[in-house]
């Protein structure tokens, strides 16, 4: 009767667990950045829901414009249009001008720039920008 593995068998257990290890760690790197690029894609979404609904709130008020700005400077992103604005301590998003924002996936900084003329709110130029608004 035998009460312990081999040599052999424990070998064999450790090279398949180090296969199975050196395929998932990779793609565990590629989910996160496609985590990232989905939660990336949802804030776009937020924050040019929020221009239109405050341009809307504008119309009903008598005003045919845009909003003049995104941020209400109180330190949070996007507090004009957005119930609950983004605190760039804890985010990938970042200020860089008036009207001009970076969203960071992967290392690489996508730039957007908000128009108060148009209320548009686009990306470029950033690597990641076509996965970010399409």
């Amino acid at each position: 009767m035998k009460n312990a593995f081999t040599m052999i068998e424990l070998v064999f257990v450790i090279v398949v667990l180090g296969i199975l290890a050196a395929v998932a760690i990779p793609r565990f790197a590629v989910t996160r950045q496609d985590a990232a690029i989905a939660k990336g894609r949802a804030d776009i979404a937020a924050i040019r829901s929020g221009i239109i609904t405050e341009r809307q709130s504008r119309l009903f008020r008598g005003q045919s414009t845009f909003t003049p700005t995104l941020d209400a400077n109180n330190g949070q992103l996007f507090s004009t249009v957005m119930a609950y604005p983004v605190n760039p301590a804890t985010t990938d998003w970042a200020q860089t001008g008036n009207f001009t924002y970076t969203f960071t996936v992967g290392g690489a900084a996508n730039t957007f720039t908000y128009n108060p003329n148009t209320g548009s709110f686009t990306c470029g130029p950033g690597a990641r920008c076509s996965d970010l608004v399409d």
